[in-house]
């Protein structure tokens, strides 16, 4: 077993600036940018897809270590050409190095999940050389991190990029392969598609629950400052969002959520536990059961509507 690396003491998280709106989330004409970078600090960049190229429009991270950089998530369009992600990375990587000279450089590659929008272009970074492409199912992660199930005594491990120590917890419920990581060094909560501003689709609603709570719980120990998911669903009005498959979203709530989500999350996954009702709405977000067919229609329906009133066309 692999424990967990403390906290480093008095060492307070490095200050991460947020992006207070993304250009590629309604995308202007003539605006044809098909990945918006922005550096949180030196070493650490958000990458956000365009809805050009995909109306999932995720983001993805590129935290850097010492010895290795670790790229969390890989898009949701494999074309290169739609979508560059490959020399995206290269162009980041050599400029981090120009600044942080070093020989023998690695990537790791790993997904929040194995979703499809998680895992698309995992092919472009397949034979980069000093590369780690991890595989994107369930046993391949636990093989690499050597994570354990939950509530095993291994389904929290470290991993390190060389002087910057990662937590990698096991978190299923939105899927089965869904994990977190918590980094210190920022203070930041990578948490995929289990907490973000918008839907939280759950797929098992009692593990939901159970890793919700965790990260609640972990969070009231560890130094974390910020909550940040790969997805931005909500709009800036409280209880307000975009319908499913939106293609622009020009008024979106900001990325990164306050550590006080999760234990509105975690209370509102528990009564989803307990009583399925098939959809929670918060101010910040909504939980649904993507069990339940009713809650699933009512998704479609707005997604329809949206598109039948014709805001759904790209300019």
């Amino acid at each position: 077993m692999t424990e967990p690396t403390p906290d480093p003491p008095r060492t307070p998280p490095v200050p991460a600036t947020f992006p207070d709106r993304w250009a590629v989330a309604a995308p202007v004409a003539g605006d044809t940018t098909p990945i918006e970078v922005h550096a949180l600090e030196d070493d650490t960049v958000l990458l956000r897809q365009s809805k050009r190229s995909n109306h999932e429009a995720p983001v993805l991270a590129l935290m850097f270590g010492s010895e290795r950089a670790l790229l969390l998530d890989t898009g949701a369009t494999a074309d290169p050409t739609a979508f560059p992600l490959r020399t995206t990375v290269d162009a980041l990587v050599a400029d981090w190095l120009g600044r942080n000279p070093r020989e023998d450089y690695g990537l790791v590659v790993v997904h929040s999940h194995a979703h499809g929008d998680h895992v698309a272009a995992d092919g472009q970074l397949a034979d980069r050389p000093g590369t780690v492409v991890v595989g994107k199912e369930l046993a391949d992660m636990q093989a690499f991190f050597g994570l354990g199930e939950p509530g095993s005594d291994d389904d929290e491990v470290a991993f390190d990029l060389g002087d910057r120590v990662l937590t990698v917890l096991a978190t299923p419920g939105h899927h089965p392969t869904a994990i977190t990581l918590f980094d210190p060094r920022t203070g930041i909560l990578w948490t995929g598609d289990s907490v973000y501003p918008g839907r939280l689709y759950v797929d098992d609603r009692r593990a939901f629950a159970t890793s919700t709570a965790r990260l609640a719980a972990f969070a009231a120990d560890h130094a974390v400052t910020w909550v940040v998911g790969a997805h931005v669903e909500a709009k800036r009005e409280p209880r307000t969002e975009y319908p499913l498959a939106a293609r622009s979203q020009p008024d979106e709530a900001p990325l990164a959520l306050a550590t006080d989500v999760l234990t509105e999350v975690a209370d509102a996954a528990a009564e989803l536990a307990l009583t399925r009702p098939g959809r929670i709405v918060r101010d910040r977000f909504t939980v649904v059961d993507v069990t339940s067919r009713r809650a699933l229609a009512r998704l479609l329906l707005a997604s329809w509507a949206h598109r039948l009133r014709g805001r759904n066309r790209l300019p």
